[in-house]
């Protein structure tokens, strides 16, 4: 096949691993399939950890089909014995004669073995279409892999002079209906929704999914002293974890616990939830994504610590005046030195612009 057809194939499996967004975690979103004389005759993707992957139920949907056919899949298929067997025995014994990927699995158990045992069986491999679709497609996953912490995005909605709270420390709601809508979507996406004590007790969220399908994430807060009033709307339902540190109040961490609300206590030199520590537990949870809604004094955290990994801005088409900044004193005193964005996106919903990318950090 010519490279314009393996990349409207490809194109075609990276939409369907898009099914499992929010739902494969802490597996990567994968989706493949099975083309013969042009024809799609079978196609998966991987709904769950846990369960088949996306090579073998594109196969059992071909069948027979499989013989002699090409395999799509968005990323290299495994070759070892985790919670289901080596997807790599499954397309040798299919009689697939070509796989093409869009990416190599950095998981090291993998990374390029896929490869070998297909090449090994007389199988063609290609390798690299769509690359960098496919890369975007699962970077908290490659993050997590390499580094064993959760990638990190700060999402804050602001005011055109870079406010997110009024003077009364008041942030419902800076934005409208039709951002807070993708907000919501960008948290079905996400393993973990995070949020500092503050904004728990300005606002009193919910961190849940409500205005789009899918399912509320794990929620964290960021509480050093468990200042989190007991009744707060946060815990209108279970999958919340505090963490906090040995400041604590051990009164209060009894009351959370005869709730069952787990807490986290971390060790700490200067009574602050030490970030990097806290992001290390969290993956040793499976968290692989986490959201964090705030606020100012917890994202200037992640922002001074180098710790986020792609912003969302929500911006408003207002203007506050006063205090309540979006991102405090990260220790940048000059232009040169500013944390750069890269590989923005902008979008608009409503009278909101949303305005994505990565920081580029010095």
């Amino acid at each position: 096949m010519n490279n314009e057809t393996d990349k409207h194939f490809m194109s075609l499996a990276l939409d369907l691993a898009e099914e499992g967004r929010g739902i494969a975690s802490p597996n990567p979103m994968v989706g493949a399939l099975v083309v013969r004389d042009g024809q799609i005759v079978g196609k998966g993707y991987h709904r769950k950890a846990g369960s088949d992957h996306a090579e073998v139920i594109a196969l059992r949907e071909a069948a027979e089909n499989a013989r002699g056919a090409a395999m799509y899949v968005t990323m290299e298929p495994c070759c070892h014995h985790g919670k289901t067997p080596p997807c790599t025995d499954a397309i040798i014994k299919s009689g697939i004669t070509r796989v093409v990927s869009a990416m190599t699995d950095v998981n090291p158990l993998v990374c390029g073995g896929g490869f070998s045992s297909l090449q090994q069986n007389n199988i063609k491999t290609m390798v690299g279409i769509l690359k960098n679709r496919a890369q975007k497609l699962n970077e908290a996953y490659m993050k997590f892999i390499q580094k064993k912490i959760p990638f990190v995005t700060l999402k804050l909605a602001v005011t055109l002079d870079g406010k997110i709270a009024d003077p009364a420390g008041k942030s419902k709601w800076i934005t409208g209906k039709e951002a807070r809508k993708h907000v919501h979507l960008l948290r079905s996406r996400s393993d973990a929704v995070m949020a500092g004590v503050g904004t728990v007790l300005a606002d009193d969220p919910m961190l849940t999914v409500r205005d789009v399908e899918g399912k509320s994430p794990l929620r964290v807060i960021v509480d050093s002293r468990l200042r989190t009033p007991p009744d707060a709307r946060v815990f209108a339902n279970d999958n919340v974890i505090i963490v906090s540190t040995e400041a604590a109040d051990n009164e209060r961490l009894a009351i959370f616990k005869q709730r069952g609300i787990e807490v986290l206590k971390l060790d700490t030199q200067d009574e602050h939830v030490p970030l990097k520590s806290m992001l290390r537990r969290l993956g040793q949870l499976d968290i692989i994504s986490v959201l964090c809604e705030g606020g100012g004094i917890l994202g200037t955290g992640l922002f001074k610590e180098k710790l986020i990994d792609k912003i969302v801005f929500v911006i408003a088409p207002k203007v506050l005046g006063g205090k309540g900044i979006a991102v405090g004193d990260i220790g940048i005193n000059n232009l040169e030195n500013a944390v750069g964005i890269k590989d923005f996106d902008v979008e608009r919903k409503g009278d909101d612009i949303i305005y994505t990318g990565y920081p580029e950090y010095i």
